[in-house]
């Protein structure tokens, strides 16, 4: 699968992003931190372990999951949605200061 087809999802999107800001979780936290259901994150997790993107391990019945920062289309996609998510958190900071300035 090309990069481009995994950062086109929105759920894989969040899922990335979630997972980057921590080194592991499991996955009804992955849940909670992308706002998801766990059908849709599994079933994504599936898609990007395929790819080599995360890594799943399974505890029991609990399954962990982490980046595989080792390899180099990892650290592609997470500059690439960093890249992306960047306009988005800057508009969110300016509305968020004019706000501030309007209960002033």
């Amino acid at each position: 699968m090309r990069l481009v087809q995994i950062i086109a999802s929105s759920s894989r999107q969040r899922i990335l992003l979630a997972l980057s800001k921590t080194k592991q979780t499991h996955i009804s936290n992955l849940v909670r931190m992308a706002n998801s259901t766990y059908s849709q994150v599994n079933r994504n997790l599936q898609i990007l372990e395929n790819e080599g993107i995360v890594k799943i391990r399974h505890y029991g019945r609990v399954k962990m999951v982490e980046l595989d920062t080792a390899n180099p289309r990892t650290r592609v996609l997470l500059q690439a949605l960093t890249i992306l998510d960047r306009p988005l958190r800057e508009q969110e900071l300016y509305y968020r200061s004019q706000f501030d300035r309007q209960l002033r």
